[in-house]
């Protein structure tokens, strides 16, 4: 049941995370997302049959492992009215959204966590999952390697050194998955920490 609950979380909070691309290049002019019906938060727009269903519940439920995806909200740079900064601001929309959803219910729980817990004792728990998913997934797709959002956001503040990350093709994906294994855990569990308090610590 939490393994199904785990997925669900990382599932939705991927289609927000989508959506939050998709919003920030229609504010910017390009509606490439609402005319392709993918401005939306409903997740089957955005389910990639085999990134979003087939390899993660496999991975989930036989080796305590996710890996998947949801399919990349399209937009077009060209469309973008601030030509400048633009693609950098559609790919922090979705690594910010992810986290302000942990930082608006992990500061819940830290002030609030006696009136959460009398709604109902299992409900901080389900929270701190959500806050931590999303500090995952926030701090994931900021990595510097393509196809992550951290690679567009290098490329737009060090051009030069973008053009040659964007040379990696797969290897970049291995090395994003290397560091999201052996790297970002201390580093989520020490933003978790900091956000909610000692108290799931």
């Amino acid at each position: 049941m939490i393994k199904l609950f785990i997925y669900i979380i990382i599932i939705l909070s991927s289609v927000i995370h989508e959506y939050a691309h998709g919003w920030a290049a229609y504010q910017l002019g390009d509606s490439t997302a609402k005319d392709a019906g993918r401005l939306t938060l409903n997740p089957l727009r955005h389910l990639d049959p085999f990134g979003t269903v087939i390899l993660p519940l496999i991975l989930l439920f036989t080796s305590n492992i996710f890996i998947g995806w949801a399919k990349p909200v399209p937009y077009n740079p060209y469309n973008l009215k601030d030509k400048r900064l633009g693609t950098l601001k559609v790919a922090v929309a979705g690594p910010a959204i992810n986290l302000t959803i942990a930082l608006i219910l992990g500061l819940g729980l830290r002030f609030f966590l006696s009136s959460i817990n009398q709604i109902n004792p299992y409900l901080p728990s389900f929270i701190s999952f959500i806050v931590y998913i999303n500090i995952i997934l926030a701090l994931f797709n900021l990595i510097p390697f393509p196809p992550l959002d951290g690679s567009k956001i290098v490329a737009d503040v060090f051009p030069n050194f973008g053009r040659r990350l964007l040379q990696l093709n797969i290897f970049g994906s291995v090395l994003a998955l290397f560091i999201a294994f052996s790297v970002l855990p201390p580093i989520a569990n020490f933003a978790f920490k900091i956000i909610v308090g000692q108290y799931f610590s």
